[in-house]
């Protein structure tokens, strides 16, 4: 099960990420905080103080059409706002797992030019 979605990126997600170092992520809607607290510290290879989640229920809206009455519904989701210790950040552009993949390509490269 994936819990971490995608990160949200907006305005008001990025001024939190930068001033106070807290960062936003959709996430399942079954995962609980520790599950999401257990996933970003595994991700990013941070430390997690605090995990705050939000339900957003599914949106409702009704068509009048000449077919007849058209109605949809939008998918339920949740966001959860994840505060990071003081000292840590998150690339959203390199995860931990880049990073060793990019140290083991430079060890190797540096082993056949020697």
């Amino acid at each position: 099960m994936n819990i971490l979605l995608k990160p949200v990126i907006t305005e008001k997600a990025t001024a939190d990420s930068e001033l106070k170092n807290r960062f936003t992520f959709l996430v399942d809607t079954n995962a609980n905080k520790v599950q999401i607290k257990k996933a970003v510290e595994q991700a990013y290879g941070v430390s997690v103080d605090k995990v705050r989640t939000m339900r957003y229920g599914a949106e409702r809206n009704t068509k009048y059409t000449k077919t007849g009455i058209q109605r949809a519904k939008t998918v339920t989701t949740k966001k959860a706002v994840v505060q990071i210790s003081e000292g840590d950040t998150i690339d959203f552009y390199k995860t931990k797992k880049d990073c060793l993949l990019k140290d083991s390509l430079f060890f190797i490269l540096s082993l056949i030019h020697i």
